[in-house]
């Protein structure tokens, strides 16, 4: 029987795809299967990739906005093009069912657009300086500068849109980047450090070192050539990374267990369907998940109900499959971990209305009853896995979405305008969604969060604006 080969994906380094010291097989979460032979990089490597980086900051921070624009944009046409082949990749390294992964790629490349804009009008301001007495006959104005070499790492739930909410940005603002990218989902990088070679983006500016992070993440984020850090990823891991990362800047956006408030009197037909795709859209592994569901108590157990209909029509297959809702998680270690938290909750008095394991599949779960102090309610899943509550009065309801470590986004359903300017006013989130599940993003708007869910903001223009310096420039007209 002839062996089948797979791809060796070598490190992106200095314009060129390099040998690296070894080789780690990557397998196909659903499969088992292996698809790929993927470099794992040094300490040295990721040396030789920040020595390439400073000496493309130069040339980036000279390139003119209309140039930096042209080639984003050009990177958004390309993968257009590729855009099915991109798919692919997705649906193997992370199991995406092909429906999402087609949505993700459709994201990507409109982020891509958006970046080419940001680049076309970054933009300073002119300071008053008259409106003081000792600002008399000055003009000043500010201009937005590149900070520097960028280092990103990134998640493997979303490896070509959060990918680009990072390379986007930082090249807008006229930054190079070194792109460490989950160990999961590395094909998804080098794809798109090729269309940026194709793009014309000049050499060094991306590069793209896989490994172990605790090597070459750590690296990354210890070396004062590195001025900014982008990291999307758990808590525990952000923290280490803002400590050892001194002054230089960070960029966090570490998760959530997002909270939903059904209002009373509310018309929860509508809203069955999406609230079923908020809480295992991807098997759950989306930062803003719907984890919580918070119901006033005439709602709820017409509600509960229609949930639990709606959830158990959703299709469990391979990911490739045009009709596949649920495929596996992106691991088996994440497969064993929600199996302990369930048995957890149950064992607090939870009930399970559907869910279950079947091999690496976790099937999409409803519990009822759990007790707040159970890791199903109050730390984040990433799993196929929502809880449901009941309350009483709307401020019981803020008080319950609030009681998380988190604070990434929440949504509330109500149909009382006092309590929608209620909630936006004092829920502990970053985005508040009225009418809307807390999983709505689109690319444009400012995205992150309070608490443990983060520091900083993305969504392209401000991103934009982390990535760059504000340079004040002062002329004295007095003689």
């Amino acid at each position: 029987m002839i062996k089948q080969e797979i791809p060796k994906k070598l490190l992106f380094i200095g314009g060129a795809f390099q040998e690296a010291a070894s080789y780690k097989t990557l397998y196909s979460p659903h499969s088992g299967k292996a698809i790929a032979e993927v470099a794992v990089g040094t300490r040295e490597d990721m040396q030789r990739a920040i020595a390439h980086a400073e000496k493309a900051a130069k040339t980036m921070a000279k390139l003119p906005a209309h140039k930096r624009a042209a080639i984003l944009q050009t990177v958004s046409a390309l993968l257009q093009e590729r855009k099915e082949e991109a798919a692919r990749i997705l649906t193997q390294e992370a199991a995406k069912p092909i429906s999402m992964a087609r949505a993700e790629i459709g994201r990507t490349i409109e982020t891509y657009q958006f970046a080419a804009d940001e680049a076309r009008r970054l933009h300073g301001e002119t300071i008053p300086m008259d409106a003081s007495a000792m600002g008399e006959n000055r003009i000043a104005y500010t201009v937005r500068q590149p900070v520097g070499i960028v280092g990103a790492i990134t998640p493997f739930n979303f490896p070509f849109n959060l990918v680009a909410h990072k390379l986007g940005p930082a090249f807008a603002a006229g930054n190079p980047v070194i792109l460490k990218p989950a160990d999961q989902t590395p094909l998804s990088a080098f794809f798109i450090a090729e269309l940026f070679a194709e793009a014309g983006l000049p050499e060094g500016a991306l590069q793209v070192v896989t490994g172990r992070g605790s090597e070459v993440g750590d690296e990354m984020v210890c070396d004062e050539r590195v001025k900014v850090i982008t990291f999307t990823g758990s808590p525990s891991v952000g923290k280490t990374i803002r400590q050892k990362a001194g002054l230089k800047r960070v960029v966090l956006e570490l998760g959530s267990n997002s909270g939903l408030i059904i209002d009373e009197g509310f018309d929860i037909e509508p809203i069955i369907k999406r609230t079923v795709t908020g809480a295992f859209s991807f098997m759950g592994q989306v930062c803003i998940s719907l984890q919580r569901i918070y119901v006033h108590r005439s709602l709820y157990d017409h509600f509960l109900e229609k949930f639990v209909v709606e959830t158990e029509r959703l299709r469990i297959g391979d990911p490739a499959d045009e009709t596949t809702d649920i495929s596996a998680l992106i691991s088996k270690g994440d497969t064993e971990r929600i199996q302990e938290w369930v048995e957890e909750a149950k064992a607090l008095g939870a009930r399970v209305l559907t869910g279950g394991t079947e091999g690496h599949v976790v099937k999409p779960t409803v519990i009822v009853d759990a007790a707040p102090h159970a890791r199903v309610s109050c730390q984040e899943t990433f799993a196929p896995v929502v809880v449901i509550s009941p309350f009483d009065t709307f401020d019981e309801a803020i008080e319950a979405v609030n009681d998380s470590t988190y604070g990434l986004q929440a949504g509330v359903y109500t149909n009382d305008m006092e309590h929608a300017f209620e909630a936006a006013e004092c829920l502990e989130v970053g985005g508040v969604m009225i009418n809307d599940f807390p999983t709505f993003r689109v690319d444009q708007m400012p995205y992150g969060g309070v608490k443990e869910s983060g520091i900083g903001r993305e969504g392209i223009k401000y991103a934009t604006e982390e990535m760059t310096e504000l340079k004040l420039v002062c002329f004295n007209r007095n003689k």
